[in-house]
């Protein structure tokens, strides 16, 4: 459901700018189910089952509001890099003390901070692009935001088929194994979770 704050992300950017510390609060909170997605296509990779996703996500958001004074940019998507930035930061942390380094990898974070960038144009091209149309497509708010927002209200069956099959990549067969479905119902799943996907996003621009 839209309300002012989803509407005006910006309103709340300079608002937040400014010293409003409960505008930076929602703000954040904007980009929750955005950030945990990418997070889960990351932690899927290299940490599965040692990581939770909202857990990294709370990390992050804790660095993002006590050092939000020093962020320089005035718009949703220049937040987004910013936010992308912590968080490979903080995953690079978890993958350190996962594998028992004792230093930080600067490589390491910045080869991170590529992925989740092409995780989030991922999510802007490809699966946005079966899931709406091109009017929905040129509202101001990222897409790839929205799209994570419209995830997280689908039934848990169906947002797995589509983060499985679409976002982590693997073959009809691979998901049927990881859900414990026959193959023929996971293609079903699909292709009703891809339905109400499209149906949701056309209520969230």
């Amino acid at each position: 459901m839209k309300n002012a704050a989803t509407s005006d992300p910006e309103g709340l950017l300079r608002r937040a700018k400014a010293g409003d510390r409960e505008a930076l609060g929602l703000l954040l909170e904007l980009y929750r189910n955005y950030l945990e997605l990418l997070a889960r296509m990351q932690i899927g990779r290299r940490l599965r089952g040692k990581v939770d996703a909202a857990d990294l996500i709370q990390e992050t958001y804790l660095a993002a509001y006590r050092d939000f004074g020093r962020f320089r940019g005035k718009t949703e998507p220049e937040l987004l890099s910013c936010l992308r930035q912590i968080l490979a930061y903080n995953l690079s942390d978890m993958v350190r003390r996962y594998c028992g380094a004792q230093r930080r990898d600067i490589r390491l974070e910045r080869r991170l901070g590529e992925e989740l960038e092409q995780s989030s144009r991922t999510l802007e091209g490809g699966l946005v692009a079966c899931a709406s149309s091109p009017s929905q497509r040129a509202v101001r708010r990222e897409q790839a935001v929205l799209l994570a927002d419209a995830l997280r209200t689908l039934p848990a069956d169906y947002s797995e088929v589509l983060f499985l099959h679409y976002l982590q990549g693997l073959t009809f067969p691979e998901v049927s194994r990881r859900m414990g479905r026959t193959l023929d119902s996971v293609k079903k799943l699909w292709v009703r979770a891809l339905a109400r996907l499209r149906q949701n996003m056309g209520g969230a621009s």
